[in-house]
């Protein structure tokens, strides 16, 4: 099967596979503030991710791309960014790196937003030679390398080899003058894993965690031998922000993919250590079952969610929220503390 025809059964089966009813997030809880003392208009939502001031802490994380019908996808997306003034990643480029015929598909992202910030993404296998392509075809910020190792064993023509994948992430990050982020897909990371890319020269990290789009279901659907037992696996978003401790967040900045639903998800995401929110299911589904109108409006009111819990906890900007008391309970806590995490901290700081 050719990489385009893969890149629209991706689009279709994510479509498909709706996120369960349980998310990561709802085990997480603000200790409340009845005198917050601060007003909802003097918020401010500007946050600092690797070298990169954004104006949101949304971002519009890897999606699609390699393929016509995805060209649509990547436009809407990228008017989005736009006028959100969002950062934005495309999805991997590997297919326009193999056929430069279908390099548009990506392209129509810069086209669109000629002075936002954006990040090329390849995969973890790619060559520097390859990396550095895939910056020049979009005049890339930023760019990606993502690590989908259960999605590859999943996907019936993927890859069965990782051997080299720190030693070819670190040559990229030292050869290309762009901030590299390194990024997992949706089955999370460990303290153990970002300790290997803060060694290999990593300083941004995308825990990408379970509980938004689930590519080993998305690979099981394009399989005559599905393996669904493997579904589960891996590690959720609030389980992989748990992970990066104190020498973690010191080295590097980190961003959380994963079961965002709205705004007072990404702001738990970010009173957990992150410094940036990625979204990219539930903006999918949006530009499928909505006017573009309405998707900044919920964009919008993403903002407006953030900034409310703020106000409701007292703090004016985002990067305080790393100080409000919050509580860790239920599957997320057991989990936890088998890990060896002390959650007491987060509920009395």
């Amino acid at each position: 099967m050719d990489r385009s025809t893969r890149k629209l059964d991706h689009i279709r089966n994510a479509l498909a596979t709706a996120e369960n009813g349980t998310n990561c997030f709802d085990d997480v809880s603000f200790v409340p503030n009845s005198v917050p003392n601060t007003g909802y208009e003097e918020t401010k939502l500007a946050t600092e991710f690797a070298t990169f001031r954004l104006p949101s802490p949304f971002v519009i994380n890897a999606m699609t791309g390699g393929a016509e019908a995805t060209t649509p996808i990547n436009q809407k997306l990228a008017i989005i960014a736009r006028e959100r003034q969002l950062a934005m990643a495309v999805g991997s480029q590997m297919a326009a790196l193999r056929d430069p015929s279908l390099a548009s598909s990506y392209q129509i992202v810069r086209k669109e937003n000629p002075h936002g910030i954006i990040w090329a993404n390849v995969g973890a296998e790619a060559t520097v030679e390859q990396a550095k392509a895939a910056i020049d075809m979009l005049e890339a910020d930023g760019l990606q390398i993502h690590l989908n190792v259960m999605q590859e064993l999943l996907m019936p023509e993927g890859d069965r080899d990782f051997r080299g994948y720190l030693e070819r992430i670190q040559n990229i990050s030292e050869a290309v003058n762009v901030p590299v982020i390194v990024k997992e897909v949706g089955f999370g990371m460990t303290k153990e894993t970002m300790r290997k890319l803060l060694e290999a020269g990593i300083r941004s990290i995308d825990v990408g965690g379970r509980g938004g789009t689930n590519f080993a279901k998305v690979e099981n659907m394009r399989s005559s031998h599905p393996l669904t037992m493997f579904e589960d696996w891996g590690f959720t978003t609030v389980e992989s922000l748990l992970e990066a401790d104190s020498h973690i967040h010191a080295q590097s900045s980190v961003m959380a993919t994963g079961g965002v639903r709205h705004g007072l998800d990404a702001f738990k995401a970010i009173s957990l250590g992150a410094k940036a929110v990625g979204v990219a299911g539930a903006l999918l589904r949006l530009i499928h079952t909505k006017s573009l109108a309405e998707c900044l409006e919920e964009v919008d009111a993403w903002h407006h969610q953030i900034r409310v819990a703020m106000t409701a906890l007292g703090i004016v900007q985002l990067a305080d929220a790393i100080n409000v008391p919050l509580l860790v309970t239920g599957k997320t806590a057991e989990r936890a503390r088998l890990r060896g995490i002390v959650l007491d901290q987060l509920a009395q700081r």
